[in-house]
C-alpha cells in the first residue's frame, strides 16, 4: 500500500464526491456543476503553512493544480498558497 505525500509546499485535496446534494436535496452530477473549487485536505508537504491542517475543508483558486487519481479516488495537488479559505464551525452567524 502506498500513499501520496506532497512536497515543496503543496497540498493534496480530495475532491467532492461524484455528485453533490445542494440545500434543496437535488442531486447535481459533477459534469453539470461549475468547476468545483472546494475539497478536503488529506495531506500536506512538511513545513507547510500553519493556517491549514489535514482534515480541513477548503476553498481554492479556480483552475489551480493538477488532477490525479489514486486508488479510484480523485485528488487535486495544488500549491498551499492557492488555498484561499477554509470552512470553520461557529456558534452564531
Amino acid at each position: 500500500m502506498n500513499k501520496i505525500q506532497p512536497v515543496n509546499n503543496y497540498a493534496l485535496i480530495k475532491l467532492e464526491s461524484e455528485s453533490e446534494k445542494n440545500i434543496g436535496g437535488i442531486i447535481i452530477p459533477r459534469a453539470a456543476q461549475e468547476n468545483v473549487t472546494q475539497g478536503e485536505v488529506v495531506a500536506l508537504s512538511p513545513g507547510s503553512f500553519d493556517e491549514v491542517a489535514v482534515g480541513d475543508r477548503v476553498i481554492y483558486k479556480e483552475m489551480s493544480g493538477t488532477k490525479i487519481t489514486h486508488d479510484k479516488v480523485e485528488y487535486l495537488l495544488i500549491p498551499v498558497s492557492d488555498i484561499i479559505a477554509k470552512f470553520v464551525d461557529v456558534d452564531e452567524i
